[in-house]
């Protein structure tokens, strides 16, 4: 059983008063025969997208997942490239229809801080609708949150809308703290920490990737842009993580956020236990 083959480890503080017992935990058995995923995930559908990031990534094998927001009457025409994205082994994903953030970033009325739970579940579905159009072959979808953003109203009304996406997708990609990714026996996948790559090198992004697997974690990276005005990467940088994500293939399962998540649900609903705790 992996619950016999997982060891745990723990740290514990005694000169800090009331201070939680510390553990990590082997997930090897898990991951077997890699360390640990990444994840590479891409918001808004963008053209710089499918013309600097899909070929290097084709060109190195490797798979990831690209969320849309299919708002407008030509939506099927402006979406059309994206058909032929999903047949050829990437994942498309839901970034609802009106991607509403909060109204904090703007100013003014209209935001999140406005919406109700289900103005934001039929949104997301409305979405889903036309998203399914776009990629009939695939089964399971996943939701990437407008702005990392979970939560509509505010103040004593304020609730969270991470339960409409745990009750339609196999997961949700939300926001996440720096230096930290998913273990597989935690990570609620309705809300699946991502970290946001803005204006990182090549270096850096590697170097998160390499010692988070490392710990046997799934690391989901978030882009935007490429080479671009704000929410951006370069695209030297870019192909250094490409050649270093086909260079360690033998030990770093690089994957579309879906099929992480399919594997980890299995486990989260075969290995109950290891929730418990």
């Amino acid at each position: 059983m992996l619950n016999d083959a997982i060891a745990e480890t723990h740290e514990q503080r005694s000169d800090l008063p009331g201070k939680v017992e510390m553990q990590m935990t082997d997930y090897a058995q898990f991951w077997k025969p890699y360390a640990g995923a990444v994840s590479l995930t891409f918001d808004d559908g963008l053209a710089c997208q499918l013309q600097k990031a899909i070929p290097v990534m084709d060109g190195a094998g490797v798979r990831g997942t690209f969320y849309l927001s299919p708002r407008g009457r030509d939506w099927e025409q402006r979406l059309k490239p994206w058909a032929e994205v999903a047949r050829s082994g990437h994942e498309l994903g839901n970034h609802s229809m009106s991607h509403t953030c909060s109204a904090n970033f703007t100013g003014g009325a209209g935001g999140l801080e406005s919406k109700t739970v289900e103005e934001i579940e039929a949104d997301v579905l409305a979405a889903q609708n036309r998203l399914a159009q776009l990629a009939p072959h695939q089964e399971d979808w996943t939701f990437a949150y407008p702005c990392y953003q979970t939560d509509v109203g505010r103040g004593a009304s304020r609730q969270s809308y991470v339960p409409v996406v745990a009750r339609h997708f196999v997961a949700g990609r939300g926001g996440g703290e720096y230096g930290f990714a998913n273990c597989p026996d935690a990570v609620d996948l309705a809300c699946v920490w991502a970290i946001a790559v803005e204006r990182m090198s090549g270096f850096e992004m590697i170097g998160l990737v390499e010692e988070l697997t490392a710990q046997g974690r799934w690391v989901v990276l978030a882009f935007h842009e490429l080479d671009g005005a704000r929410l951006t990467v370069g695209s030297h940088e870019f192909k250094m993580l490409i050649g270093y994500l086909r260079r360690r293939s033998d030990a770093i399962w690089t994957a579309p956020l879906g099929e992480v998540a399919r594997k980890i649900a299995h486990f989260q609903a075969t290995e109950p236990q290891r929730l418990s705790g």
